[in-house]
C-alpha cells in the first residue's frame, strides 16, 4: 500500500507551503473514516447498523493501520461491539496525529516545531515530495470532473471527503455544485460489494451525527 486513505485526506487538508491545515476538525472525522474503512477493506473490522465490531487481529503490515486495530480491541473491553459514532468521536483527533506521522515517516511531508509569542509550540507539515499529492489529485480529477470509472479505495476515498464536506480541499477551483454532485453519485455507487457499501453509507451518517453535535456545541 503506497499510501493509506487517511494520509490521502491528511495531505488534501495541508496547505504545501504553511503546513497547516485546513478545515481541520472536519478533516478529522474524515481520517479516522479513512482509518476505519481501511480496515473494514482489510477484513479486520465490520460496519453494519451503525456498529463497529472487531473481527480480526491479525496484522495489516501496515503501522497506521495496525496501531488502530489496537485501539479499537481496547476500546471494546470484551464488548463485541459499539456505535461507530462512539469511536469517531473518541479518535479523530488521535488519528490525525497519526497520519501526520506517518507521512513524515514516508518522507511525503516535513516537520518544523516552533512556537508563536515564544511560548506555544506549534508544528507545521510543509510538503516535502510533491508528487504523490499530484498522483491523488490527478486521480481524483479523473473521476469527479472526467467522469473516470473509480476503483473501490478512490471511491470510498471520495464518498468520505463528500460526507465530511471537504469538497473544497480536493477541488478548490472547480464548480460546487458539479463537484458535490458527481462526488454524491460516486458515494452511492455500486464500486464495492454491499458490505462495504453499507459500512460507508452506516461512517457516512456517523459523520454527519458527530459533526452536527460538534457544530451545536460551538454554536452554544
Amino acid at each position: 500500500m503506497a499510501i493509506t486513505l487517511a494520509e490521502e485526506i491528511m495531505l488534501l487538508s495541508l496547505d504545501d507551503e504553511s503546513g497547516s491545515a485546513k478545515q481541520r476538525q472536519a478533516a478529522g472525522w474524515a481520517v479516522s473514516g479513512g482509518i476505519l474503512l481501511e480496515l473494514v477493506l482489510a477484513g479486520r473490522v465490520s460496519v453494519a447498523d451503525k456498529y463497529l465490531e472487531l473481527t480480526d487481529t491479525k496484522p495489516t503490515g501496515e503501522q497506521l493501520l495496525d496501531s488502530r486495530t489496537a485501539l479499537i480491541e481496547t476500546w471494546l473491553r470484551g464488548r463485541k461491539k459499539r456505535r461507530v459514532t462512539e469511536w469517531l468521536a473518541k479518535d479523530q483527533t488521535k488519528a490525525v496525529g497519526a497520519a501526520l506521522e506517518s507521512l513524515c515517516e514516508r518522507g511525503v511531508v516535513g516537520e518544523e516545531k516552533r512556537k508563536t509569542l515564544g511560548v506555544f509550540p506549534i508544528r507545521r507539515y510543509p510538503e516535502a515530495d510533491g508528487a504523490v499529492e499530484a498522483e491523488l489529485r490527478e486521480r481524483l480529477r479523473a473521476v469527479v470532473l472526467g467522469g473516470a470509472e473509480p476503483d473501490t479505495r478512490t471511491a470510498g476515498l471520495i464518498a468520505l471527503i463528500h460526507s465530511a464536506k471537504l469538497h473544497r480541499l480536493a477541488f478548490p477551483d472547480s464548480p460546487r455544485k458539479q463537484v458535490t454532485t458527481r462526488m454524491a453519485e460516486v458515494a452511492a455507487g455500486q464500486w464495492a460489494a454491499e458490505s462495504v457499501r453499507a459500512a460507508i453509507r452506516d461512517m457516512q451518517a456517523a459523520m454527519v451525527a458527530v459533526t452536527l453535535v460538534t457544530a451545536a456545541t460551538v454554536g452554544s
